[in-house]
């Protein structure tokens, strides 16, 4: 994960390198994210979050489309 000021940065910095561009993540999206993925890891009754969990979550948090389809 890169942290990149703009899509417009991100767009120049990919470009720059010849890479294909992935998907653009605010930082209050990443903190979201971050503080749902691993709320519970340290619970004993912790438990991988299935393919279906995972989309939700990432749609919960505006994370959605292709890029994060996790090709069920």
């Amino acid at each position: 994960m890169l942290l990149l000021r703009s899509e417009e940065h991100a767009s120049r910095w990919t470009a720059a390198r010849g890479m294909p561009r992935g998907a653009f993540l605010s930082v209050e999206q990443q903190w979201r994210l971050a503080r749902a993925w691993y709320a519970d890891r340290l619970d004993p009754r912790f438990r991988r979050r299935t393919a279906e969990e995972a989309e939700a979550l990432f749609a919960e948090i505006g994370m959605t489309g292709p890029f994060w389809s996790l090709g069920r």
